[in-house]
């Protein structure tokens, strides 16, 4: 049985950053994502650059039997899980009660549930194989946001649930770590319905995201937040009162909406 890197959302963004550092650490890769060309072009650069052909698995997450469909498509291959890195997903802008409930319903499927599958569905293969959990999630869960209520909702529940898979699966072996990047020019803003591509202090580019979060990850680290700006944006909840929190972040993202958001 050969192991591999299961990496999820890698068609672009940061999860085909992590497709590249995995696969430039010697890891034979598994790349998931609704869109095969986009994974058929990453993993062309791949070979091209040296590193053994992945296998792409054009899979939606949102849909019940994904996790399945995977494990399926693993077993008659004979490849077993090393590492889960959840990286798919997606945000939605706008108030909670004038989006659409279907979409806003699919985002927890992706974001929070599909994660919480693939987390756990391949824990005895992990162990076996001195592995481990990346989930991807960001400081936006260690905050409120009004306009964007649903999602970071979700990214706080994958923070907490990591934290918690962390302590559990540690007597096994098995590595957990909550990747919580602050914002990253990537086609994840134009899906959420967010225009500025502004640089600011909290921005870090997506190599470099991923980079710590593969290293803290091969380290066992619980937490990884790239950018001291980021590092401290998530202790704010701790100082500052929480009807403050609500209206800043309200504000801020009010002023990231745009009339409506584009699907990717």
């Amino acid at each position: 049985m050969t192991p591999v890197a299961i990496i999820t959302g890698a068609s672009s963004g940061i999860g085909a950053e992590l497709a590249r550092v995995f696969a430039s650490n010697g890891h034979a890769l598994v790349l998931v994502a609704r869109r095969e060309a986009r994974l058929k072009t990453v993993a062309a650069e791949l070979e091209s650059a040296g590193a053994t052909i992945p296998l792409v698995l054009p899979i939606d997450l949102s849909k019940r039997d994904a996790v399945a469909r995977i494990a399926l498509a693993l077993e008659v291959r004979a490849l077993q899980p090393q590492f889960v890195v959840n990286n798919a997903g997606f945000g939605l802008h706008g108030p909670a009660a004038e989006r659409d409930r279907d979409e806003l319903l699919s985002m927890v499927d992706l974001n929070m549930r599909a994660l919480t599958d693939l987390s756990l569905a391949f824990v005895a293969s992990l162990a076996r194989h001195r592995g481990g959990i990346l989930n991807v999630a960001s400081v936006a869960g260690f905050l409120p946001a009004p306009a964007s209520a649903v999602y970071y909702a979700g990214k706080a529940y994958v923070i907490s649930f990591s934290e918690a898979l962390y302590r559990e699966l540690k007597p096994m072996g098995v590595r957990v770590t909550t990747l919580c990047p602050g914002p990253v020019h990537t086609e994840f803003q134009a899906r959420a319905g967010v225009t500025s591509k502004k640089t600011t202090m909290f921005h870090v580019p997506a190599l470099r995201v991923a980079e710590q979060g593969y290293q803290g990850l091969m380290r066992g680290k619980r937490m990884v937040i790239p950018g001291f700006a980021n590092k401290a944006l998530t202790l704010l909840p701790r100082v500052m009162p929480r009807s403050w929190l609500l209206a800043a972040a309200g504000k801020r993202q009010r002023s990231r909406l745009t009339s409506s958001a584009p699907r990717r």
